[in-house]
């Protein structure tokens, strides 16, 4: 059986007591790869073999340097710890040529369980933002028996397909405008030309107050130059809005989230205090989402929660596997 890791102690640490922060270059080497379902994922590991798994699945348009420092963290509370390539970023590929480049949620949510399945892991605590935590939230959601706690940024964030074309108010609609850029064959080709820019645009609209500098951005950047980027970004937030197919071969798992299923595990969400594209919340709209125990907290972070404020993140880690 596997052991649990040997500190349980609540990681929350003042600035004295916290580690040095990553430097910008540094990276999350070496990779591992794996075939899992679909796709060949690239992953990094650390931690010990035998402690209980954190699975960490980061956001668009970020990558697995999200967690340049909460990996560490966790690996040194004796947690193992993956952090995979999502589809269509940095070396993860598709095995098959004919594949649908797909980004739909339950094409997520199925890789996170693939790659669990490819190694053998029976249960994990499943931790994300942004796309990860959308992943994290469908196999939390669905696979609750695979799921030993969950920490999601922004909350419950599987998609209500049916209602998608509701509008919010419009001060609500402004920051998404990326999303409705790319519903244009025009926005594809910006995307394509432009990748770096978007994505650096998105980083300082989303993060305001997080000052990175230009060696973190590119160390992420990379990903972005994955051959099928593109087509998975497009095809994700079409199909959010109803207006692409999905592919055929999550045809069940997507009728089962447009159920908008609830969240039996332990869960710990978090919300950016200076988040610019999610507003921080009280959580209390999405509670009833929430059947188990939930614990909301709001971080002074932007979106990029885990990569900005990392102790507060790993917190929440051992704060539901402590359940």
């Amino acid at each position: 059986m596997p052991r649990k890791p040997s500190k349980f102690r609540e990681p929350a640490v003042t600035d004295q007591q916290s580690p040095s922060r990553a430097s910008s270059t540094r990276r999350l080497e070496p990779l591992r790869h794996v075939d899992a379902g679909v796709l060949n994922i690239a992953y990094y590991e650390a931690g010990p073999a035998d402690g209980l798994t954190v699975l960490l699945m980061h956001g668009f348009p970020y990558d697995i340097h999200a967690y340049v420092d909460v990996a560490p963290m966790l690996a040194a509370q004796g947690c193992r710890v993956i952090v995979p390539y999502l589809r269509g970023y940095g070396p993860t590929r598709f095995r098959d040529a004919a594949t649908p480049r797909s980004g739909e949620q339950a094409a997520i949510g199925a890789d996170m369980m693939a790659l669990m399945d490819a190694l053998r892991i029976k249960r994990a605590v499943f931790a994300g933002y942004d796309w990860g935590g959308r992943a994290a939230c469908i196999g939390a959601a669905l696979w609750p028996e695979r799921c030993i706690g969950l920490v999601c940024v922004n909350a419950y964030l599987i998609q209500d397909i049916a209602r998608a074309m509701e509008p919010a108010r419009a001060e609500r609609e402004v920051p998404l405008w990326y999303q409705y850029y790319f519903q244009l064959e025009r926005g594809r080709a910006g995307l394509a030309a432009n990748r770096r820019d978007i994505a650096r645009i998105l980083w300082s609209q989303w993060s305001p107050n997080w000052q990175f500098d230009d060696a973190c951005f590119e160390r992420t950047a990379a990903a972005y130059d994955n051959p099928d980027y593109v087509d998975v970004v497009i095809h994700s937030y079409r199909h959010r809005f109803g207006l692409a197919e999905g592919d055929p071969q999550y045809a069940e798992l997507q009728r089962r989230l447009a159920a908008l299923p609830p969240i039996s595990v332990p869960t710990v969400t978090l919300d950016g205090a200076g988040d610019g594209v999610v507003p921080a919340t009280d959580g209390r709209a999405s509670a009833a989402k929430f059947t188990g125990r939930r614990v909301h907290r709001v971080i002074p972070a932007g979106h990029n929660l885990p990569q900005e404020e990392p102790e507060a993140f790993v917190a929440a880690v051992m704060e539901v596997m402590k359940e």
